[in-house]
């Protein structure tokens, strides 16, 4: 308005400060003297501003008003910060899909303390989780960088097709060829498909349910031991990975000589090299090599014992 104002006063012959005073004075409703000479085209052309200006003020109040009232400013402060949150987080882990699955990989993520952004469509849904969102299609690569996918660290993509979770992880991994990535399958002939695109790890659901009820079948104490062992907080031993990376002081000595087990107490159950190979129970004389992953039980405090000897030098 005052842009407005000032050009149409400097053509009607004032000079720039003396339009723009002419201006403010006008649209501010002061009132002062008139800076020319208050002709017809001065006098309509001050109507029209004179209208154009309180109108824009009425207008701008009424949505302020509305927009406090209807909690929208408060909704969109609330917003901006939890993107502050998305935008401050580092390693945390991406969920694409807000439905059963994802819900329920992200209260088991919650309760191992794990920073989790999840990304859907439904805000209701989303809301209803108390995390970090992000609202919108998980194919859009946008959607993708607003939930931090630039410093995530893994990324499970479990929307409701195999040909978007397809989609998801060809965008995600084109955009982070270093980001793990967990995929969900819901037929077999997607998990070649999911893996060709870059995938690290496919999972389907259905096949996994029928194996549990199955070994629950078979052996149900096993199972059940392997769940508490896995999920519950209540139970002495834990299960927990830990990767050996290079300066790791046990790298490239056996488990007999590191005495992983005599210094730390925890018990290596299983090694796996980088090319996805299990060694099960590793005899004394086992090479530990850098880039091997280690599983092993033990105690809480154990496990920080066998974290701190595995930890390379510079950690």
């Amino acid at each position: 308005m005052l842009l407005f104002g000032t050009v149409g006063y400097m053509v009607l012959g004032l000079g720039a400060l003396d339009a723009l005073y002419q201006t403010v004075t006008t649209v501010g409703t002061v009132g002062f003297r008139e800076q020319g000479e208050a002709d017809a085209d001065w006098k309509i052309f001050t109507i029209v501003l004179i209208l154009l200006g309180v109108g824009i003020v009425i207008y701008t109040t009424t949505i302020l008003i509305e927009t406090l009232i209807e909690g929208r400013l408060t909704d969109h402060l609330w917003r901006r910060r939890m993107q502050r949150d998305i935008a401050a987080l580092q390693g945390h882990t991406i969920v694409c899909g807000c439905g059963r699955l994802g819900r329920t990989i992200v209260m088991v993520l919650e309760n191992a303390s794990a920073d989790v952004v999840v990304v859907d469509n439904d805000e209701r849904k989303l809301r209803e989780l108390n995390v970090p969102f992000v609202e919108g299609d998980a194919t859009d690569d946008a959607v993708l960088a607003a939930a931090g996918l630039g410093l995530a660290g893994t990324l499970v993509t479990g929307v409701s097709t195999d040909a978007d979770n397809l989609y998801v992880t060809l965008s995600a991994r084109s955009a982070r060829p270093d980001l793990f990535i967990v995929a969900r399958a819901r037929t077999e002939t997607a998990e070649p498909k999911l893996r060709r695109a870059g995938a690290d790890r496919v999972v389907n659901p259905q096949f996994l349910g029928g194996s549990r009820i199955a070994a629950m079948t078979l052996q149900p104490n096993v199972s059940e031991f392997l769940d508490v062992v896995m999920h519950e907080d209540n139970l002495l031993f834990r299960l927990q990975e830990f990767d050996l990376g290079p300066g790791s002081p046990l790298a490239g000595r056996s488990l007999r000589d590191a005495q992983v087990r005599d210094q730390t107490g925890a018990l290596v159950l299983a090694l796996r090299d980088p090319t996805g190979e299990f060694l099960t129970n590793p005899p004394p004389e086992t090479v530990l090599e850098v880039g091997q992953v280690l599983i092993a039980i033990g105690t809480p405090e154990q496990l920080l014992a066998l974290d701190a000897a595995r930890a390379s030098a510079d950690r």
